[in-house]
């Protein structure tokens, strides 16, 4: 019994279910090299005078050599690498990460793609010419003691002559059978070992993955900080406006009225840009995710200032476009972060802050270069002393992590912290040179 596990491994090596798909993908090979077979003969034919390459054993050799720097040249297409990792993973039973993606770019990946198919198509030919010649042949071989008119037939020569000891024909049957399965299994497990070297990932198709990688996860991050900021802000302007609404239900009907309704459009909008971010993050489409649809400044801020202010919050706001003189001439990306950066603003005021907000938003030119900065400034909320006599943190956490990492992405900087007695909030965006026109500066603006 303890013998018969390296012969169950070395079966299950030959005849396994592993062996077999490796074995289609050498018949898979050797289909493949049929046209560039069928190519060289003619020409092998036509320079040997013959028309029938296949009776001759060395024309046939010399057109199977013809054949595979054919194979070879075509192998240097971009898309010859993706076929082949997709066959290899399907039958060959590499693991899929050792394996490269997408179409080789470089020579050197080309190279190492064709010379990958080369092999493919010409050890599968050798085990798709032994398979349909020698199982026939070995069929025969194994019932030619049961048949009188097998032993009669010529079979050929020496060992497979009909003059030979028919009882010995059975054992070189099997034989060939063995060769043919042991090939089969040698060549699948040659080209499995192969296969990473040949068609696994090179620096720059890993440096290109990791990219790729960063670039969805940058743009997953954004999506969350456009739902966090959105969907953070309607729930502190609606809470807000509710409370407010509330205490003046019997005193204030018009101020009701204009609280709900500002409560209904924000909660119309809130539930629209949701709709939006839930569908590309669904989708996983960077592309459509960098041209989804955003709120700007340009056309957004008066909005939502007055969907704040409808929640009974005093805001003060001061806006200075510049020479330019109107929002619309900054940059779209400018424009759509600005607005994320004040509806945090305000969002963090409404949650933590008393009394009114001042709100200052410019473009100035210090040092020659073009600015937006953004200033709001709030009472901070009353809180007993921290212990120790440190101060304690009226605001701050993942939203104003959000609006430092949208100001970092332009270049820029946000601080936020007690300000002469009041909390203030302090965004720099930087446009680009003075010089640069207004509106080109990191992108058309809307």
């Amino acid at each position: 019994m303890r013998g018969t596990g390296p012969v169950r491994r070395l079966t299950g090596a030959a005849l396994g279910a592993r062996a077999r798909l490796r074995w289609v993908h050498l018949i898979l090979g050797g289909a493949l090299l049929m046209p560039y077979f069928l190519l060289s003969q003619v020409c092998v034919g036509g320079a040997a005078g013959q028309g029938n390459v296949l009776a001759s054993l060395p024309l046939t050799l010399a057109s199977y050599a013809a054949a595979l720097p054919l194979a070879a040249v075509t192998g240097l297409f971009g898309l010859v690498r993706p076929l082949s990792v997709t066959a290899v993973r399907a039958l060959g039973g590499v693991p899929g990460g050792l394996l490269a993606d997408g179409p080789a770019r470089s020579w050197g990946s080309r190279w190492r793609a064709a010379a990958w198919w080369t092999l493919h198509l010409g050890v599968g030919a050798v085990i798709s010419g032994m398979t349909l010649a020698a199982t026939p042949m070995a069929l025969v071989l194994i019932l030619v003691p049961f048949s009188a008119t097998l032993r009669r037939a010529p079979l050929g020569t020496g060992w497979f002559s009909s003059a030979a000891n028919p009882y010995v024909a059975p054992f070189l049957g099997v034989g060939l059978l063995v060769l043919v399965v042991v090939s089969s299994a040698a060549a699948g497990a040659l080209l499995a070992r192969l296969a990473p070297v040949l068609l696994g990932p090179t620096a720059a198709d890993r440096l290109a993955a990791a990219e790729e990688r960063a670039a969805d996860l940058a743009v997953r991050n954004r999506l969350a900080r456009e739902l966090h900021d959105a969907v953070g802000h309607a729930l502190s302007a609606v809470t807000l406006q509710a409370g407010a609404a509330r205490r003046v239900l019997d005193r204030d009907p018009e101020f009701v009225r204009e609280a709900l309704a500002a409560i209904e459009e924000t909660t119309r909008r809130t539930v629209g840009e949701l709709d939006t971010v839930l569908g590309l993050l669904r989708d996983g489409d960077p592309a459509r995710a960098d041209a989804a649809p955003a709120p700007t400044l340009a056309a957004d801020l008066d909005g939502l200032l007055a969907r704040t202010r409808a929640g009974g919050t005093t805001i003060t706001a001061r806006q200075d476009p510049g020479p330019a003189g109107d929002w619309e001439q900054l940059p779209a990306i400018a424009s759509r972060e600005a607005y994320r950066i004040v509806q945090e603003g305000l969002s963090n005021a409404l949650r933590h802050g008393l009394g009114p907000i001042a709100l200052h938003i410019r473009v100035h030119t210090p040092d020659g270069h073009r600015e937006l900065e953004i200033t709001m400034t709030n009472p901070p909320a009353q809180a007993p002393p921290a212990p120790d006599g440190e101060r304690r943190r009226t605001t701050g956490g993942r939203g104003l992590r959000g609006t430092a990492e949208r100001a970092a992405l332009l270049g820029g900087h946000v601080e936020a912290g007690p300000h002469e007695g009041r909390w203030r909030l302090r965004a720099v965006l930087p446009l680009g040179s003075a010089a640069t026109p207004s509106g080109a500066a990191g992108g058309a603006g809307r």
